[in-house]
């Protein structure tokens, strides 16, 4: 296993954190119930699966959500949030770009710049959580706590 950038972003801070390989064929299914899926393939609780939202508001700031991968977010709780009138997710061939990450493969840490990232409230309902290591078929598991303060995160209500 190669290291991210999310992972030495958690070493050089020495926080604790467990990386969690899964089997992603080339057929990896962006869509709704896709965090379910890693989930049944860690053999984890899928509410513990975090997904992280890059998000643009009408100001054309980059912002960044994390939600538990069984609810959607709630875009006006999120336009809320980061104080935005409007808010859309960025077009997913401008994630590369704007983040170094793929769709499927990213993480609210060690993204290309430090963008605002909101994190959902139910995220400090467990004891750890799982995230993006930066690559598709890698989870980090770490507890929330963590990785609220390792990306300055604002903890907010985010979903429907």
């Amino acid at each position: 296993m190669k290291k991210t950038n999310a992972m030495r972003i958690l070493e050089a801070k020495k926080i604790a954190f467990t990386v969690r390989e899964y089997d992603d064929n080339t057929e990896h299914e962006l869509s709704r119930g896709a965090a379910e899926k890693t989930a049944e393939k860690l053999g984890i609780n899928p509410e513990c699966v975090f997904k992280t939202i890059v998000m643009r508001t009408d100001t054309k700031e980059i912002c960044v959500f994390c939600q538990s991968a069984v609810n959607e977010i709630n875009l006006k709780k999120a336009r809320t949030a980061c104080g935005a009138k409007e808010i859309a997710p960025v077009k997913p061939e401008e994630l590369l770009s704007l983040t170094g990450y793929v769709r499927g493969g990213c993480s609210p840490l060690g993204m290309k710049r430090q963008f605002r990232t909101f994190i959902d409230k139910s995220a400090l309902l467990h004891e750890k959580i799982h995230i993006s290591a930066g690559v598709r078929g890698e989870q980090i598991e770490l507890a929330p706590g963590d990785l609220i303060s390792v990306t300055g995160a604002t903890v907010c209500d985010l979903v429907l």
